[in-house]
């Protein structure tokens, strides 16, 4: 499974997110899509965080801890 996190400069919203994902254990890539651009042309989130599940948005914004469980499994 590949995780991307797509993050924006100073968002704390997304350092919640990787916190989240840390206490899970799961590995993640940062992508800052103010310097990739093609990431909002394939994914065009409003809000960060995004967070991409083998090339599937899944979400945007903070989850529920539930809900990112269910999705990571």
């Amino acid at each position: 499974m590949k995780i991307e996190v797509l993050t924006t400069p100073g968002c704390s919203n997304c350092m919640v997110l990787e916190k989240m994902l840390d206490n899970l254990g799961i590995q993640y890539e940062l992508i800052d899509v103010s310097e990739n651009s093609e990431y909002l042309e394939k994914y065009p989130i409003f809000v960060a965080p995004g967070l991409v599940r083998d090339g599937k948005l899944e979400f945007t914004g903070i989850p529920k801890s539930e809900d990112l469980k269910k999705i990571l499994g």
